[in-house]
């Protein structure tokens, strides 16, 4: 099918509806065009932090581990 002659079926059929609908028609049109829009890609958790010039190793974590929870019972009686 032509694009010319889909969009002026389109035309048509939403010139039918009332206004109500009409409105919902360009709210999902406008929700089309924004799922389709391009996204950029998303940074890592490492690279938010880089700027910061924070170096947090390993055993930091683990420190942080037992200090969170060390303490926490490890079975329920």
């Amino acid at each position: 099918m032509e694009a010319i002659a889909l969009e002026q079926q389109i035309l048509v059929s939403i010139r039918t509806l009332p206004v109500q609908q009409q409105h919902e028609v360009l709210n999902f049109a406008q929700f089309l065009h924004q799922k389709a829009a391009v996204k950029p890609p998303r940074r890592s958790l490492k690279g938010l932090g880089a700027d910061l010039k924070v170096q947090i190793t390993e055993a930091d974590i683990d420190e942080a581990r037992q200090e969170m929870w060390g303490n926490f019972p490890r079975e329920i009686v």
